[in-house]
């Protein structure tokens, strides 16, 4: 076959993507990855305005959400059950995904609290309210690998391993469990907690993991060892005040603790404060969920007051409020490469902020 045919064939198929939607007009197509090249934005600036809004149902929530490290994906997961794969440039599900066009959707029985990508963007991992954790390959909509008994009770935060051949889950039944997904056994658990761990996440070079407690302290932790090396509580005073979330800082070794007050803490991995960064407000203000900009320029704090607080991680200076939902907001996750935030809450929407 001449090799001009099958260029024309290529076109042709990419045209009628375009004429489908699923190509938004001018993008370059990565023909080797089957995926259209997306390109980063240039500069690091904070969104101010809503640009899409994905409505659930009535009697149902976004529990989790996160992109794929590609930029291609945004998936959500439900109260309802379902795991649904959004288009963020449109607020459409993503029917050039076979399954999804056929109704044919990733779901669990109950409801799906956490879910996490491998570093690939080929699999996703979901956990639900009953400590169940499915493995999917996103192209297909296949359930690659069950963990039927994870946990005994809900799962909170999933996390890969480097090589993507390891999960983490951190549970209300106060443990962290590393799962192998090939032998799809439970590989080594860690105690130390004396509440629910609502969050878990492995440090950048991916040799650490750090966990928060509804206890108040934050642990790291040996993956491979499951010794617990470091266990701090980020306010000075050393209340017991929930730990929402740790995130890493992009080129750094610090991290960022956010508690259920209105400030949050960059700090080392040993537990020592390197700053504070405040809201002021006394009360009523209190963060729920915290994440970093992609090149690690701006913190968002989503806060009990259904807005978000955008700090500026260098000089710790509040610099922006957006009033993001009507009703307590859950979570929000960043894009990989664009200037973009997904904001969830129980007001049964899910919306898409941009700079």
């Amino acid at each position: 076959v001449p090799p001009s045919r099958l260029l024309v064939l290529i076109g042709q198929a990419l045209k009628w993507q375009q004429h489908q939607g699923m190509l938004p007009p001018g993008t370059q197509f990565d023909v080797f990855r089957g995926t259209a090249a997306a390109k980063p934005d240039e500069n690091d600036e904070f969104p101010t305005k809503s640009t899409h809004q994905i409505k659930f149902g009535k009697k149902s929530h976004a529990e989790c959400a996160a992109f794929s490290p590609d930029g291609q994906y945004l998936v959500s997961g439900s109260i309802d059950g379902f795991v649904e794969v959004w288009d963020h440039e449109t607020g459409k599900l993503r029917k050039d995904l076979k399954y999804q066009a056929n109704e044919d959707l990733m779901m669990h029985e109950e409801a799906v609290l956490s879910l996490a990508w491998s570093k690939d963007s080929e699999l996703l991992a979901t956990a639900d309210q009953g400590g169940k954790i499915k493995v999917w390959k996103v192209r297909t909509g296949q359930c690659a690998r069950r963990f039927d008994k994870a946990h005994s009770q809900g799962i909170t935060c999933l996390c890969f391993s480097r090589d993507s051949t390891q999960i983490c889950s951190a549970s209300y039944d106060a443990t962290m469990r590393m799962h192998g997904l090939k032998s799809g056994k439970m590989l080594k658990e860690m105690r130390g907690h004396s509440s629910y761990i609502n969050h878990c996440s492995y440090t950048t070079d991916g040799l650490r993991l750090v966990s928060a407690g509804s206890d108040g302290w934050v642990k790291v932790w040996d993956p491979k060892t499951a010794e617990n090396l470091h266990s701090f509580r980020p306010n000075p005073a050393g209340a017991e005040i929930p730990v929402n979330c740790v995130c890493m800082l992009p080129k750094s070794d610090h991290i960022l603790v956010c508690d259920r007050s209105s400030t949050a803490y960059v700090m080392t991995i040993q537990g020592q404060v390197v700053k504070t960064i405040s809201s002021g407000k006394k009360t009523g203000g209190d963060f729920l969920s915290a994440c970093v900009s992609r090149m690690g320029t701006w913190l968002y704090c989503i806060a009990e007051d259904q807005t978000m607080y955008v700090f500026s991680i260098r000089d710790s200076k509040l610099e922006h409020l957006v009033r993001i939902h009507d009703k307590e907001p859950i979570g929000l996750c960043q894009h990989p490469h664009r200037n973009l935030v997904a904001t969830y809450a129980d007001d049964c929407s899910l919306k898409l902020w941009r700079s």
